[in-house]
């Protein structure tokens, strides 16, 4: 190959598609004079995804000028991926694989593929025809070079058989195949709700594959065109009550439920005959869902407002219960601040006591000095003689551990303040004060 024939390769390669897979067919003869027409490429997809079973069905399209006996001669198909080989058709073909060895490739599979003639006007199995010895193929790879190992493709040999021309027959190859599904990035969460994302590709005439190029470049004068016959790119997915097409490409693409298969959705492509060796491209992005996620648009919002009540009231428990335990364990205190004390009510100081006097303190300068805050009782049996009672609650947290600024509660001193004036016409006649102390191990609720 010419260092321009390399030079184009590689620009091919870098512009290709990273999931395009396809196939074009090579005459034995250079300037093969007729069509491939019918054309059926039908990849069959199932929610399992594994290996995807691909039928190639086919016929010749022979001028009226030529005959059978004029173009007899073998086929190639050359697929841009790997296959599995069915080891009930026979052995592999040793010719094929030194074929491709002596061009530089290196070989990684072989074997043979199921080739069928089927009878169109033929009923049942009657109009299926196994061609025997199949069709031996090789999948190779190409080593070295700039962008290193290549991805593989497959080389498929089709024994000529004259019902190839045969308007009656079908030609079906069948081949199971690796890496056509390519599974789309997505977030856990999008994995979760809306299951996984799958990209399937078919192509025809793609000819930008790395190890491809080389074939289609060295036989480019034996590729077999299109004919005027029906041509289609086809991928069938079973169990479409699951199926969830996102997107499909070109626009030209046309999905129905399938006319044969049950629960099948089918997605085709008419190929066009005059875009010659320019590639067409099928691309759906799809992706299975449980019956679970189908209930998704219903379930979510219903989880989200039952969680939300109940989350609400559990929540609020809760905190109610942390707040109640440990609200006031830790507090903003330095260690030459005051101790934070909570103060419910009037608490009078010793010193403020201290001003009033018997005999000579009056109950307007009693209110004046202690605050109007105060619970006044009177007797029956004493007309003249009043009681002013003044009542306070002190609640004195107690330090533990200090870091910095922030320091841990061991517990707290609560002290109860009560102090009783009686009164004579208005006058103090005595004072009494009772402090009452005690321990608190967990705060108190605000």
């Amino acid at each position: 190959m010419t260092a321009r024939a390399w030079a184009l390769l590689a620009l091919l390669s870098l512009a290709a598609p990273g999931a395009a897979h396809a196939q074009f067919f090579l005459a034995e003869k250079p300037d093969p004079p007729f069509a491939v027409g019918p054309l059926f490429v039908r990849a069959s997809v199932t929610p399992t995804l594994g290996p995807l079973v691909v039928d190639v069905l086919f016929s010749l399209d022979v001028p009226p000028t030529r005959s059978a006996g004029d173009i007899e001669q073998d086929l190639a198909l050359v697929w841009p991926g790997a296959v599995i080989a069915d080891p009930a058709v026979g052995p592999a073909d040793p010719a094929l694989e030194r074929y491709l060895t002596e061009r530089g490739f290196a070989v990684v599979d072989s074997g043979r593929l199921a080739l069928t003639a089927r009878n169109l006007y033929g009923g049942g199995e009657r109009g299926r025809q196994p061609i025997p010895g199949g069709a031996p193929f090789a999948s190779f790879v190409r080593e070295g070079g700039a962008l290193g190992l290549s991805s593989p493709a497959t080389w498929i040999r089709l024994p000529w058989d004259p019902r190839f021309v045969n308007p009656v027959y079908m030609i079906r190859l069948r081949m199971a195949t690796r890496g056509l599904v390519k599974a789309r990035p997505a977030t856990w969460l999008e994995h979760a709700l809306w299951g996984a994302r799958h990209r399937l590709s078919l192509s025809f005439h793609e000819v930008r594959h790395r190890a491809v190029f080389p074939i289609y470049f060295e036989h480019r004068e034996r590729v077999v065109r299109l004919g005027d016959e029906p041509a289609q790119l086809v991928a069938n997915f079973a169990d479409a009550d699951r199926l969830k097409i996102d997107e499909m490409t070109p626009q030209s693409a046309r999905r129905q439920l399938s006319e044969t298969l049950e629960s099948t959705d089918t997605v085709a492509l008419f190929l066009d005959r005059s875009e010659g060796i320019t590639p067409q491209v099928l691309s759906v992005q799809f992706g299975y869902f449980t019956r679970l996620q189908s209930w998704a648009p219903v379930l979510i919002p219903t989880l989200f407002f039952v969680l939300g009540n109940v989350a609400a009231v559990l929540v609020r428990n809760v905190a109610e219960r942390l707040s109640k335990r440990w609200m006031g364990r830790v507090l903003v205190w330095r260690a030459q601040d005051q101790p934070q004390v909570r103060q419910q009510g009037t608490v009078l100081d010793p010193a403020t006591l201290a001003r009033i006097v018997p005999g000579v303190t009056t109950a307007d300068e009693v209110r004046a000095l202690c605050g109007a805050d105060v619970e006044e009782q009177s007797r029956l049996t004493d007309p003249g003689g009043r009681r002013l009672v003044y009542r306070g609650r002190r609640v004195v947290p107690r330090r533990r551990r200090a870091f910095g600024w922030l320091s841990t509660v061991s517990h707290w001193d609560v002290e109860q303040h009560e102090v009783h004036i009686e009164l004579e016409r208005d006058v103090v006649r005595d004072v009494q004060a009772r402090v009452t102390r005690s321990r608190l191990a967990v705060p108190e609720p605000t």
